[in-house]
């Protein structure tokens, strides 16, 4: 495939970088020796202060312990690495620092790690795309190794001894360690060889002292693995970071319950992610065991090396190396492999901890079962890859995770009869002919038989014991697992389908994988977001670019050990979910808020409204105990905080029956030239006289947002150089009575303006003729960055959507006869059978019929008042009607956005003549409770159907809960 085609500036990812950025406003910066970070020196007001404000900004509602340790709180798939490598560039730009630990948990999140941060297409990302904003600076990647040596002579890692010494402070350097490295006698300098010969810099024999001597700043991955009492914790102490950065999407959980937070400055929350579709939806595929009647084996205690069994509350006392086969007749092939005072784990690798417990029908001789898992894994796998291998704008190449503990099966036993990798390719060959005999699209039937010519390249398998394992083929599978996941997206490789013990299960992730098939129960309760994690990520096509625009789902299949595993999801990520602020007067920040949601609003505005409706004393404090929930009910969209996981993105495939809904025969026929109308491809135009009236406009913008522009700065430490004990030392001065800051200037004036120009489209001459016009508000030399740029693209946006029709008008242009392909049809203009559930809501109501004028033959929507249209009232009038598939079509409106309405309907008047009518359906009261771009975007749709009218009958209405489709199709009859 192409390579990857990373994003900048993602809104979500920029939140956390800022967050982190401001904790070091008004920091002294103190140089050190060349080979040292410069200390960061910030005095406990402004510290807290800083905090203060970021954790407010962000609406984080925890206490912080203003230590040096900052968090950043993460879903699982949202781009955490990528988050903390610009940061860490940031940082370097800021403040200077350019040596950094990153501490990983376990070996395939450090070769995850590795494989991200060597790459040659993140090293180009911010060469290209951010164009010399970090003065080419380049990551200089270290890796702590195991140290193998023959002879029993100490030796010290030459990555650490390179890291400690380099001084080539332009470019960042990064020591990449593991946890089994940070507890390693080698690092603390307690090797048996270590006789304190082997020095570091002359100085250090010890390389935990050693990396401490340069004042790193640590990044620590998955934070839910180095509680604060554990070893690897107090560890990572001795390296004496200045500040640890901890990112992650779990945390530690204290002894009382609560998450070890320190100063939590960000949080992403999985409902965030699920609701803003930053990650995969899942549908769960549960099998059921007819046989199981509920019996479950639970790890009670270790005592005396011996592990305490509950089985019908009767318990059970094994040793290291017995068989569970003494606890349920069920278990045949199952037995105690390593012991200690909290962990039993299992032959199969499965750890148990203490009140942990598994089902026993899950290994029994029977393996019908894991083969029923196995096919329909299998079945699902290909359904999706015929659909994302002929879909237009870049194929996408599905991968599918099953979850073993069968490892003798897959690897040592799979020549024999009956084996896991015999029957595995049995049922893919199966598979693949069904597939062939009905399919129609020629490239993908070739690409199917090209599979068939060797069933073993398209799966392989990585498991603990693969580290060690010489035979090539193995570790050419292993390597492109772990290391080369463009590879592993190419269509011209055939491998995906991947096997894994757990230990795949954290840390590894490949945005493509769209299947996870867990064989084994886990044994423990983990947590099941960590489990879908694997598959979370958005996917990306054959060119590298992050596939947005449709909205799929991970297939995770399970047994019936986990019926309750939708509900313990869904509870998982709405646990989480941020406490709306109660507030007790109206106050600067309250009204901030509503003006946000209503730009349309004045500050007075809002004081007179809530006097008017006794609210608020003189004082602007409530006066009635509710004040602040009336506040809520008159500005509703100021509080449209959703605290709860949407419908549909979590949910049991089974109960939801198909993924697919039928398009009734012969309905497309009528709605087809209607379809073929909203479906041409049209550009905007802004009618704007001159470039005299875009001064005005852009002049008139920066007026209203002087207060916006916020100056981005560190501050200026005076600093001589002193003599001391015969040796010069670099002094910071600390009695300076008055400081100055200095702006970051990233580029100068010209190629300020010739960068903005670019993205919002307007002459550089006019860009300097506003400036200049508003000299006295904005002194915009003190703004010269990427970030001032960046913000005045999104306002300016924004500003024009708020003052089309108003300030000046805009007209649509058609730009292509080209209609085909759509969500309704293939590219030859023919109709699809079905099409995506998904695409026409993600609530299903299986329990009634769609009216007989509908397109399809299922009830998907996304609201009352859509449900409401598709199976209430059939109106004889009405020949055809349709929901509008999400992101079908795009009408452009002014600033670069899009919209997109809700129905089509074919109706026939008495007279003969046909009326084209599109819905758009708001569930909201009426036009008053509409948020200002809402009346904006809605404005472009009427005007765009208005000028179709010219030559094709269109009209365009704005449907309210209180409209019944009904009475407004009456109405325009």
């Amino acid at each position: 495939m192409a390579s990857f085609n990373y994003e900048k500036n993602l809104p979500h990812q920029e939140r956390a970088i800022q967050a982190i950025l401001n904790v070091f406003e008004n920091a002294d910066i103190k140089l050190n020796a060349s080979s040292e970070n410069p200390s960061i020196i910030i005095n406990d007001e402004s510290f807290t202060q800083n905090l203060t404000q970021i954790q407010k900004r962000n609406q984080i509602d925890v206490s912080f312990d203003k230590s040096n340790v900052l968090d950043i709180m993460m879903e699982t798939g949202t781009g955490k690495t990528y988050t903390y490598t610009k940061t860490m560039f940031e940082l370097h730009k800021q403040l200077g620092i350019f040596k950094f630990v990153i501490v990983v948990p376990t070996l395939p999140i450090k070769a995850g790690t590795q494989n991200f941060l060597q790459s040659e297409d993140l090293k180009k990302h911010f060469q290209l795309d951010f164009a010399g904003n970090y003065d080419d600076a380049e990551i200089e990647l270290y890796i702590v190794e195991s140290q193998k040596s023959k002879s029993k002579k100490y030796s010290i890692s030459t990555d650490i001894i390179r890291f400690i010494s380099a001084e080539n402070s332009k470019n960042i350097h990064i020591l990449l360690i593991n946890q089994g490295m940070i507890n390693s006698d080698t690092m603390a300098g307690t090797d048996k060889g270590n006789d304190g010969s082997c020095l570091i810099k002359d100085q250090f024999h010890k390389p935990i002292e050693a990396i401490a001597s340069i004042k790193p700043f640590i990044i620590l991955d998955e934070p839910h693995k180095f509680k604060s009492d554990n070893k690897t914790w107090q560890n990572i102490l001795k390296f004496r970071p200045q500040f640890i950065l901890r990112y992650g999407a779990t945390f530690p959980i204290l002894k009382n319950n609560t998450v070890d937070y320190r100063n939590l400055l960000y949080r992403l929350t999985a409902i965030d992610a699920f609701n803003q579709d930053l990650v995969k939806g899942v549908n769960v595929f549960m099998e059921e065991i007819q046989s199981d009647d509920g019996i479950r084996i639970k790890l009670m205690d270790i005592v005396n090396n011996q592990a305490v069994f509950d089985v019908k509350n009767k318990k059970y006392y094994l040793d290291k190396k017995a068989s569970l086969s003494v606890l349920h007749h069920q278990i045949s092939d199952l037995y105690i492999d390593t012991m200690n005072k909290s962990t039993v784990v299992l032959s199969n690798g499965i750890e148990m901890k203490k009140g942990d417990s598994i089902n026993p029908y899950s290994y029994s001789y029977s393996q019908t079962l894991s083969d029923k898992m196995i096919r329909l894994a299998i079945k699902e796998h290909f359904k999706l890859e015929r659909e994302l291998f002929t879909r237009p704008n870049g194929r996408i190449k599905p991968l599918t995770l099953f979850f073993i503990d069968d490892i003798q099966g897959y690897r040592d036993g799979n020549i024999l009869a009956g084996s896991l990798k015999q029957k595995f390719e049995q049922f893919l060959k199966s598979e693949i002919e069904q597939c062939l005999i009905q399919e129609q699209d020629k490239e993908y039937k070739k690409y199917l038989q090209k599979t068939l010519e060797d069933l073993s390249l398209t799966h392989g398998g990585y498991f603990s014991q693969d580290n060690s394992d010489k035979d090539e083929k193995i570790e050419q599978e292993v390597f492109e697992i772990l290391h080369d996941k463009q590879s592993l997206l190419s269509f011209d490789n055939p491998r995906r389908f991947i096997f894994s013990k757990w230990t795949l299960r954290e840390g590894w992730d490949n945005p493509n994988v769209f299947g996870i098939c867990k064989l084994r129960s886990s044994g423990s309760e983990t947590s099941k977001l960590q489990e879908v994690g694997r598959g979370l990520r958005l996917p990306v096509n054959e060119y590298g670019g992050r596939v947005k625009d449709t909205l799929f789902k991970l297939n995770y299949f399970v047994d019936n050990t986990e019926q309750d595993f939708v509900e313990k999801l869904t509870n998982e990520i709405n646990k989480n979910k941020p406490q709306e602020k109660i507030y007790h007067k109206l106050s600067d920040e309250l009204i901030d808020k509503i003006i946000d949601a209503y730009p349309d609003k004045k500050k007075l505005n809002i004081i007179l409204d809530c006097n008017n409706q006794k609210l608020i004393d003189d004082d602007l404090k409530f006066i009635q105990s509710n004040s602040f929930q009336q506040i809520q009910q008159l500005y509703p969209n100021a509080f449209d905080c959703v605290d709860e996981l949407r419908d549909g993105k979590i949910a049991f495939a089974n109960k939801q029956n198909r993924h697919k809904v039928s398009i009734r025969t012969g309905k497309y026929d009528e709605l087809k030239a209607l379809w073929e109308k909203i479906n041409e491809k049209v550009i905007l135009q802004y009618d704007i006289k001159n470039e005299e009236q875009f001064l005005d406009l852009f002049t008139e913008y920066l007026k209203q947002n002087t207060s916006k522009f916020i100056q981005t700065g560190i501050k200026t430490v005076k600093k001589g150089v002193k003599i001391y004990h015969n040796q010069a030392q670099i002094v910071g001065n600390e009695n300076i009575a008055e400081y100055h800051f200095e702006p970051i200037i990233e580029m100068g004036y010209g190629q300020f303006l010739r960068k903005l120009s670019q993205l919002i489209f307007i002459k550089i001459s006019t860009l300097h003729k506003a400036f200049y016009q508003v000299k006295d508000e904005i002194e915009i030399s003190q703004f010269l960055n990427i970030q001032t740029i960046n913000g005045i693209k999104s306002g300016f946006n924004r500003f024009l959507l708020f003052h089309s029709f108003t300030d000046f008008n805009i007209s649509f242009n058609r730009i292509d006869n080209k209609v085909h392909p759509t969500k309704f049809t293939d590219k030859e203009g023919k109709v699809l059978n079905e099409v995506n559930s998904s695409d026409l809501g993600m609530q299903n109501e299986e329990t009634i019929s769609p009216l007989e004028s509908y397109l399809f033959d299922s009830v998907f929507y996304d609201s009352d008042i859509e449900k409401e249209n598709i199976v209430s009232n059939e109106i004889k009038q009405v020949t055809v009607f349709t929901k509008i598939p999400k992101n079908s079509i795009k009408i452009p409106v002014a600033g670069g956005g899009t919209y997109s309405p809700d129905f089509a309907y074919i109706i026939k008047k008495e007279s003969g003549d046909v009326l084209n009518l599109v819905v758009e359906s708001k569930g909201v009261d009426g036009n008053d409770s509409l948020r200002q771009e809402e009346k904006c975007k809605i404005k472009h749709a009427e005007k765009l159907f208005r000028q179709f009218e010219q030559g094709f009958n269109i009209q365009f209405v704005t449907q309210f809960n209180q409209d019944r489709i009904v009475e407004l199709i009456k109405n325009l009859l």
